[in-house]
């Protein structure tokens, strides 16, 4: 499959809605796993990623679930259509600047996908929409099966799957959600939540991953530990604790509209007004506001269908999405440009936001 028959479409999990979906984004499951006999990425030569992708390579293309994938070396790819793969979430930062003996190989849904010597020789993953945690598990551990019966992973008998990074010994597996936080921001207990799931093992980080900033009111929740448990039970305990987050944003929603839906309605209103008409808008606030416009989904302010349009565009104003649409390289403002262009043309076809009920609310209590 050509990139450019990859891009044809968005991902399979911005189109589908999933479990809780109104605050859970995606779930997504990766597993690290390495070979017998060749150093790790990080220590082997040229020749050594080369072999390792020679290796490895076939054997994921022929895979039931790879048909017609989109399998690809790095060094093949330019640096914009990298930085796409970065926004859809299907390669890390650090492996697009991978050079090589790298590659990348991912099935036609975007819902499968293998990054080949990143830090370590297999970091594959499974994504999913809204909170199906087992089930993108379930999916990755059948492939994985596959992979284990022809290739010679490096497993040891007390440690588990030897890992470049002693952090992932054991399972090797990190579980991870995105979840749509605004009501914990907007009631300011977002970095009282960070700090209880830090407490607990859980690790809360942005958009993108490790050090990346919290755009959108998007936050990753993970894993930290994989050793000394079994991939269902860190599964389980992440299920939980994600589940009391949704219960927290949820009751913080609740507690803006009764106490605040003043707030509540202008920060909604004034993101609908700003994306309408905007002509020039930067990444940052598009995003922000974007979060604020889905917020209304949430609350039945925004028709529901309408979350697709506005999970779609969370990636698509993103800047490498952005010159692939231009076909060409863009300065900074020529983005801003058409990123406004863009979310002005899909918002013709949105249902304005109605706050109808908060106001007949408003005028029930003035009596």
């Amino acid at each position: 499959m050509r990139f450019s028959t990859l891009l044809k479409k968005p991902a399979e999990w911005m189109r589908t809605p999933g479990p809780e979906s109104d605050i859970v984004m995606t779930s997504r499951v990766r597993l690290a796993r390495n070979l017998v006999g060749y150093p790790f990425p990080g220590w082997a030569r040229k020749e050594d990623r080369a072999m390792v992708m020679e290796t490895v390579r076939p054997v994921l293309e022929e895979l039931s679930e790879m048909k017609d994938s989109f399998s690809e070396e790095m060094t093949k790819l330019s640096a914009i259509e990298k930085q796409v793969l970065v926004e859809r979430h299907l390669i890390s930062r650090e492996h697009a600047a991978k050079g090589p003996g790298c590659g990348t190989v991912m099935n036609r849904k975007q819902t499968i996908s293998v990054m080949i010597n990143e830090e370590d020789h297999l970091r594959m993953q499974a994504i999913r929409p809204g909170l199906q945690l087992l089930s993108a598990f379930q999916s990755l551990d059948q492939i994985d099966t596959l992979l284990e019966g022809e290739l010679p992973y490096a497993f040891d008998q007390q440690y588990g799957y030897l890992t470049a990074c002693p952090t992932n010994l054991g399972t090797g597996m990190r579980a991870s959600a995105m979840l749509h936080l605004p009501g914990l921001v907007l009631s300011e207990q977002i970095n009282q939540t960070i700090q209880g799931a830090n407490k607990i093992g859980l690790a809360v980080r942005g958009l993108y991953g490790e050090g990346t900033e919290a755009l959108a009111n998007l936050f990753q929740i993970s894993n930290q530990n994989t050793l000394g448990a079994k991939e269902e039970e860190i599964i389980e305990h992440l299920d939980r604790v994600i589940g009391q987050l949704i219960a927290n944003e949820k009751n913080a929603r609740m507690k803006i509209l009764e106490d605040r839906p003043t707030m509540m309605q202008d920060q909604i209103g004034r993101a609908y007004a700003v994306l309408k008409f905007a002509h020039i808008i930067s990444s940052k606030e598009a995003l922000n506001h974007l979060s604020m416009i889905r917020l209304g989904c949430d609350l039945g302010f925004v028709p529901e269908e309408e979350r697709e349009t506005i999970n779609v565009l969370l990636t698509e104003i993103q800047p490498a999405h952005l010159q692939i649409s231009a076909k060409r390289k863009l300065s900074p403002e020529e983005r801003d440009i058409l990123r406004a262009d863009i979310v002005r043309t899909s918002l013709n076809g949105l249902t304005p936001p109605d706050f109808s009920t908060i106001l007949t609310e408003r005028d029930n209590d003035d009596e």
